[in-house]
Parts: C-alpha cells; sequence; structure tokens
C-alpha cells in the first residue's frame, strides 16, 4: 500500500526541519564509530579494572574478538514492574558465553513509580527522573568497553531516559528487553468504580485498598494502557524490540526465552559482525512518525506526547505539537484499552495485539514500511507472533482479523477515525488533550472557570460541594518550572463524579495527566506555563474559557483577556522536602513543556 499522503508529508516537513540537526547528529555518531567502541583503546590499567570482576570470562575479554554486552538496568524489588529485571542479567551473560561472547551490567538507573507518588510531593521529582536516568546510562556507557547495550526498562519515564541515552551514544547498538504486564487481577473499571465510591464517601478505606491490591497483585507491569505499557507498544513501533516481545508476562517460558533472542541479536548487530546496525541509525524520522502513528492508533499515553519530542532531540530530529496532530487526523483508533475501554493489556495481547495493529496500519498505509530495525529493514516482521519451540523463539504469522472486535479493530472499521490525541492552540497557550476516552458530547466544553493552585484544593472544594454547576477546572503552577509538572491523576475520580452528576467539566492545567486518565476532558501540558508568565496565570475566578477538542482551540473569551498582567505564586514550598532541593536545578533550565520539558536535551 502507498504511504499514506499526510504521512508522507509530515514526514518530509519534520526531514526538513531537522536537516542541520540530524545532519550533525549522524556525523557525530559516525566519528565515534569510527574512533571505536573496542577494548583495545584502553591502557592495561584501564582494562584490568574493567575486568576485575569477571571470573572466566577475562580471558575472552582480553582476546577483543568476541562482542561485550553492556547491560543497563532499572531493576529494583520494589516496583513490580521492574522485580522481574532481577534475573535478566544472569540469563542474558549465560547467552552470551554460550555464543563465546560477554556481557556485564554495565550500570543501573533510578525507576520511580507514578503509582506510589501521585498526589505525593515526590512525585514533582517524577518528570526529572527522566534526565536523571538518561544521565545514569550515560555514566554507565561512558567506560566506552561495550560492542552493544541492552536496556532492561518499562515504565513511564524510564524508557524515555533510557533513548535519549541510547541515541547520545547512538554508535552502539541497542535492544529493549522488556519484562511484561503482570497477569490480569480485579478488573479496571472495577477498581475505578471503587476510587468514584470513595471519593463520594460511600465506602471505606478498606474497601478500597482491598480494591487496589487485587489490581496491583504480582511482578510485572500494570495492566492498563498507561504510560507503561505505551511505551513498551513505542519500542516495538520503533523497532527496538524484538516482535510480539511487549506484552508477553513475566515469569513465562517464552518470555525468558525472548530475552535469550533478544540477547543473541545483540550480539549479531554489533560492529564486530557483518550486520552492524546502530541504534542511531534506526533512530531516524521514520521511527519517530510509527511511534506517534502506533500512540494514536492504540489511544496511548498523553505522557509520550511530552516525552517523543525530547526523545527525538536526541537523535538530532525535531518533533512539534502539529506533527501528533497530523498524524493523528489521518490515523485510527483500532484499539480500545482501559481506560479507553473495558480490556486490560492481556486481553488486547489476546485478540491480536501490536502485530494485528501494525499490520492493519501497514495495510492502510500509515506506516513507514521500510524503517529500520533490530531485525533489518522493514515493519512487516512486526506483524508477527513468537512462539516457543521447545525452548526457542520461532514467529508464526500474526492475526489478520480481530480475535475480539470489542477490544481492536481493522483500520477500515476502528473504534473512531482519528488517533486519541490532540493539540491546542489559543490565547491560553498551547497544549494537547487526549479524547479516545472522552464522549462526544464532552469534547467542546465552554464553561466559567474555577482557579486552583493544588489539586488538594480542588478536592477540598469538591468535598465542601463547590461545584454545582458546569465548569473549567484550572490548576496552574504545575508546570516543569513551577513544580517539576507532576501527574494530576488523583483529581481524576473528583472530576469523574461530577461527570456523573450530570454536569460538564472540564480540566486545564499547564502539568500532567496520568496515561491512565480517562473520560474526563483535558486540555494538559498548557505552554508557556504560569510559572513562566504565561496566558494561563492572566486567568481570574468566573472567566468564560472554551476547550473545543474539535477545531483545535483554547481559549478565554473575556474581553482585554490579552492585556491583562498574568498573577504570580510563592513557589517556595515546591522547593523543600524530599530531595526536592537537589532538583532546583533542574527547575531552573527545564524546556517548555511542548517541546518536551527536557534538561539534558
Amino acid at each position: 500500500m502507498p504511504l499514506d499522503a499526510t504521512i508522507a508529508r509530515v514526514t518530509d516537513r519534520i526531514r526538513e526541519r531537522s536537516a542541520d540537526s540530524r545532519s550533525a547528529y549522524l556525523a557525530k555518531i559516525e566519528a565515534a564509530q569510527e574512533a571505536g567502541v573496542r577494548r583495545a583503546h584502553l591502557s592495561c590499567g584501564n582494562q584490568a579494572h574493567a575486568y576485575a570482576s569477571m571470573g572466566g570470562d577475562q580471558a575472552r575479554l582480553l582476546e577483543e574478538r568476541a562482542p561485550n554486552l553492556g547491560i543497563v538496568t532499572a531493576y529494583n524489588d520494589m516496583l513490580s514492574a521492574h522485580q522481574p529485571f532481577k534475573d535478566f542479567p544472569d540469563l542474558i551473560k549465560a547467552t552470551a558465553r554460550a555464543q563465546g561472547a560477554t556481557a556485564q551490567v554495565a550500570g543501573g538507573v533510578p525507576a520511580m513509580c507514578d503509582g506510589v507518588t501521585q498526589g505525593q510531593p515526590g512525585m514533582e521529582l517524577s518528570l526529572f527522573s527522566r534526565d536523571v536516568i538518561a544521565l545514569a546510562a550515560g555514566v554507565a556507557l561512558s567506560h566506552n568497553t561495550f560492542d552493544a547495550a541492552l536496556y532492561l526498562g518499562v515504565c513511564d519515564k524510564i524508557v524515555p531516559g533510557l533513548i535519549i541515552a541510547a541515541a547520545t551514544f547512538g554508535h552502539i547498538p541497542a535492544v529493549f528487553l522488556p519484562a511484561g504486564p503482570m497477569p490480569s487481577g480485579l478488573s479496571n473499571d472495577e477498581k475505578q468504580a471503587v476510587r468514584k465510591k470513595f471519593a463520594k464517601g460511600e465506602c471505606d478505606r478498606a474497601e478500597l485498598m482491598a480494591a487496589e491490591m487485587a489490581s496491583y497483585h504480582s511482578p510485572g507491569t500494570c495492566t492498563f494502557y498507561g504510560t507503561a505499557n505505551s511505551n513498551q507498544m513505542l519500542m516495538e513501533f520503533m523497532g527496538l524490540h524484538l516482535p510480539g516481545a511487549s506484552f508477553v508476562n513475566p515469569g513465562t517460558p517464552l518470555r525468558d526465552a525472548l530475552t535469550v533472542a533478544g540477547t543473541e541479536r545483540a550480539l549479531e548487530i554489533t560492529a564486530l559482525g557483518n550486520a552492524y546496525r546502530p541504534a542511531g541509525v534506526i533512530l531516524d524520522e521514520r521511527a519517530f512518525v510509527n511511534g506517534i502513528a502506533g500512540l494514536m492508533a492504540t489511544g496511548g499515553s498523553t505522557n509520550l506526547v511530552l516525552h517523543l519530542p525530547a526523545m527525538a532531540r536526541a537523535a538530532g530530529v525535531e518533533l512539534r505539537l502539529e506533527d501528533f496532530a497530523d498524524i493523528s487526523s489521518v490515523v485510527p483508533l483500532m484499539a480500545r484499552v482501559y481506560p479507553n475501554g473495558m480490556a486490560d493489556v492481556n486481553h488486547f495481547h489476546a485478540a491480536g495485539g501490536l502485530g494485528y495493529i501494525i499490520g492493519g496500519l501497514l495495510k492502510a498505509g500509515l506506516l513507514h514500511e521500510d524503517a529500520a530495525t533490530i531485525i533489518g529493514d522493514g515493519m512487516e516482521a512486526y506483524t508477527q507472533e513468537p512462539r516457543l519451540d521447545g525452548d526457542r523463539v520461532t514467529y508464526v504469522p500474526g492475526p489478520t482479523e480481530s480475535l475480539n472486535d470489542r477490544i481492536v479493530r481493522p483500520a477500515t472499521d476502528p473504534f473512531q477515525k482519528t488517533g486519541g490525541v490532540s493539540s491546542l492552540d489559543g490565547n491560553l497557550g498551547r497544549g494537547i488533550i487526549k479524547v479516545s476516552a472522552v464522549a462526544e458530547d464532552l469534547r467542546v466544553i465552554e464553561a466559567p472557570v474555577r482557579i486552583f493552585h493544588d489539586q488538594e484544593a480542588v478536592k477540598d472544594a469538591f468535598r465542601a460541594g463547590a461545584f454545582t454547576e458546569d465548569t473549567v477546572v484550572v490548576v496552574r503552577f504545575q508546570g516543569p518550572a513551577a513544580n517539576g509538572m507532576p501527574e494530576l491523576h488523583s483529581l481524576t475520580p473528583t472530576l469523574s463524579v461530577l461527570l456523573d452528576r450530570g454536569l460538564k467539566v472540564a480540566l486545564v492545567t499547564d502539568g500532567r495527566m496520568s496515561g491512565a486518565s480517562g473520560k474526563v476532558p483535558a486540555a494538559i501540558h498548557v505552554a508557556p506555563e504560569a510559572a513562566k508568565g504565561g496566558p494561563i496565570a492572566k486567568l481570574r475566578d468566573g472567566d468564560r474559557v472554551r476547550v473545543d477538542a474539535t477545531t483545535g482551540t483554547l481559549d478565554c473569551l473575556e474581553p482585554g483577556f490579552d492585556d491583562r498582567r498574568p498573577v504570580t505564586e510563592d513557589l517556595g514550598a515546591n522547593a523543600l522536602g524530599l530531595g526536592r532541593e537537589m532538583f532546583e536545578v533542574f527547575r531552573r533550565n527545564a524546556g517548555m513543556a511542548d517541546t518536551g520539558a527536557g534538561v539534558v536535551v
């Protein structure tokens, strides 16, 4: 199928605007490769330090004829998504050894959980942890003893941070090895119902706790389609996973076999062999357009609209919000996964999963089929499904028809004709809105605003019965420079209750919402942010605001609005406690949300 004209036009536009930066980037990684990542450049003393702990593998490292893999891991045993990585290094090392090669844990990166820190001060470190992860991975790889890198990470900021590092070290091949989702527990819909009951005071904390524990119950990624699972989708669409690797449960024979196969592929694509595939070559404009198309087709997390521009910039590619909007205008929504439907990612995987979605998009001309991947040139391989043949991975053709049309549908008969995310622009600034789970009659809301400077104040007003009419709730001073741009996901149950009462309610914020956010229309990532004097800081209680996801506009309708002076806020409390002191340099130097809110890129 010929490439869709809009996809081609957006790709050409990205390529043209990125011509200078991409050219400089490719020259940089070519020079790095010519200088060599081989261990021969190290002095004898350097090498002795690098190999001292390697026991029987020391001789192979000294010979320098076989690849040495660097493992960058986000393992910790507090977080379910990353706990399965505990045993990956030993399996990777054994696999490398069986191939006559070596592998070392190059370093660890932090992995914080937004689920633990939702509504807590620690959430104010969350976004900036992406840049810390990129820096930590850079430190790990700076030893320059690795011929390829294996990245073990899953959740919200971890994968974007690792991609920034992989692109920065783009002369080194990169393979991402996922851990997989936990098995299905209490359904997400049942869990959300209990959360809403608790918000209304209709159940006690013991019932809420029981529901939460029944939902998040074992090692593996949370099963809703939030940022963590959107990351896994993205790695498959961008060709950095093995086909079909994203949603295989931890602790299963197939999961282990995929880890072995990913390690073997990393060994094959180093500069020491004949199939060299450096990460920087894979991470071109086609990969990022394919990733955005996957985000729209699956109704993925809005957090990736924040992360993708930062990830792309690390590879010399410049993305803008209009690229997301234009791709969304032609890519249909082919999946309904919670919070955009009843199914979780395990049900999605069983119904056809990413292989089915990729196949449908290829057939419709909505992906770059010729994009480079760790497997080879072309996305067709990603329509296949992995199977076990003994203890080895083999591939069979994936489904070409939906196995459950309430979960996945063909591009010719989608859930909706356009993607799940729209951009917004107007006299309040630029932002985005996720519409894949928002009812049609809520995609345009015009109402008076109620202004708050933190999410607890919104919940206090709700408990006091202050919301009795259609309202645009504005929560400002929540951007990167103000307090690190925390997610405001704890507002979702509260605002959902107001919708259930028949009120039309929208959220406007310079902060973020969780990838798990659903039916509440939310204009988020509004830039410029209030702390930098953005127009959102000019709003006053009672101003009439229009949030229009159909036309992509975000406006205050009051005469003379543009002539107002922005208000200021004392942000001193955001700088103290739980490590926030150490992140002042991040708040001071963060970019705007519409360009990725980056610090290191």
